[in-house]
């Protein structure tokens, strides 16, 4: 079997789902194929790998490629695909998506799902994940591509809708969303044994049913709890359990992400609202900058004192394989289409994240029926410039630039049309080279 790797120079993130893979007694023996555009990312990546593997009993096999002109040859008779790119980095895209937007008065948090900076992240990450499709298409046509690369909904949404590649979009968040907020609340003795339901779309799932392992609703002790929490000026998740409040449920990413998905929190009329929530402006730069530190010291460490030990982390990228090559059932949270209407006041081009059935067969995406008014208009809010910057980066029409950004809650609700189209010229201006040409 043949794991290609692309973005391999994510050092931590390849670490995890790689070795995961190494854990796993029908994936260990596979060839696992390294690709990026940085050599020396790469290299460091292969270093700790290869001391996994080694640690972990010698099993399979690690190759490496660096470049575009070696991409081919990286997907090649690949049967799983894992996509981990950034284009663009921090430096200069990320820091170009916080600070042209600044200049306009509109203060963003993480920048990479929704906004103007998750728009102009798609757009930008869309042709090079065009290019994947075309190389997969020609060398591993049956191949799973499993996306891990934000904007998801955006991206996955792509090549599920312009693409011939089987596609799954998978997040950190879903694993993670009501032991967090069972955390929160201080019911941590009902965490074992529970039963839930999430369903809507990436970052922004609803946890529609939260029981404990005796089939009794924890909803309402939840919510006993929430105005408690929320006067708390020490808590960070008072977003989400605002939702709570008035949409009746809890969501699936951090609070940090969902203030800048609507038009409720970050309002330049309201700047009382960024204490009252401990909202952390300018939040994805403080992590990009602290990332960049602590991975230069973590692998100065590891060259010093050597690997250590890996378990198998929660990342569903290994058990999805491991499900498939043993035809033994996992369920996990996946973004797909809509198709058939798995949500159905959604529209079907809609990428929503929902449980799935995963076996020898493939992913296959659970029906889930209406969601709850308010839920559904929060989700929609957000869909409607997704698919947008989707169209968009199809056709290549500027047009749809704007009118994604115009119909994005967050950016709508702060500026003027004029102002955004303008604010959209300069950030097309200044990503150059990694963007298109839009007419």
């Amino acid at each position: 079997m043949k794991l290609t790797f692309m973005g391999a120079g994510s050092t931590v993130f390849a670490r995890n789902v790689i070795g995961d893979c190494m854990c796993v007694e029908s994936l260990r023996d596979s060839v696992f194929a390294l690709y990026d555009i940085d050599a020396q990312r790469l290299e460091e990546s292969r270093v700790i790998l290869e001391a996994m593997r080694k640690e972990k009993g010698g099993y399979g096999k690690i190759e490496c490629y660096v470049g575009v002109e070696n991409r081919k040859e990286a997907l090649r008779s690949a049967d799983f695909v894992v996509n981990a790119i950034q284009v663009g980095g921090y430096d200069p895209c990320t820091i170009i998506d916080f600070e042209i937007p600044k200049k306009y008065g509109l203060q963003q948090t993480i920048a990479d799902t929704l906004g103007i900076g998750g728009i102009m992240r798609a757009l930008r990450t869309i042709p090079v994940m065009k290019g994947f499709a075309d190389d997969m298409a020609e060398v591993c046509p049956d191949a799973l591509l499993l996306n891990y690369t934000n904007p998801m909904a955006m991206l996955t949404g792509y090549m599920l809708q312009h693409t011939p590649i089987k596609t799954v979009g998978l997040c950190h968040s879903v694993q993670v969303c009501s032991e967090s907020l069972l955390k929160n609340v201080g019911m941590e003795d009902k965490l074992e044994g529970r039963r839930e339901l999430i369903a809507g779309i990436n970052h922004m799932a609803w946890l529609l049913e939260i029981k404990d392992k005796d089939g009794n609703d924890l909803y309402p002790a939840i919510k006993a709890k929430v105005d408690e929490y929320i006067a708390n000026p020490e808590n960070r998740d008072k977003v989400r359990m605002e939702y709570i409040k008035n949409f009746g449920y809890y969501c699936t990413e951090s609070s940090e992400h969902n203030a800048e998905y609507n038009h409720f929190y970050i309002k330049s009329k309201y700047p009382e609202l960024i204490e009252k929530y401990n909202i952390p402006i300018d939040e994805y730069i403080r992590r990009c900058i602290n990332q960049i530190d602590s991975w230069k010291k973590e692998y100065e460490e590891i060259k010093n004192s050597g690997i250590k030990d890996h378990t198998r982390s929660h990342e569903y990228a290994s058990y999805i394989m491991q499900a498939i090559v043993e035809n033994k059932p996992y369920q996990i949270g996946g973004n797909v289409l809509n198709t058939g209407h798995l949500i159905s006041n959604f529209p079907e081009n809609a990428c929503v994240e929902v449980p799935c059935l995963v076996n020898g067969q493939g992913i296959r995406p659970g029906r889930i029926g209406e969601l709850p008014l308010g839920c559904a208009a929060m989700n929609m809010s957000n869909i409607a410039p997704q698919l947008l910057t989707i169209e968009a980066a199809h056709t290549l029409k500027k047009d749809l630039i704007y009118q994604a950004a115009m119909m994005d809650p967050h950016t709508g609700s702060e500026l003027d049309i004029d102002t955004i189209k303008k604010m959209v010229d300069e950030l097309i201006e200044a990503h150059g080279d990694y963007l298109p040409k839009y007419h």
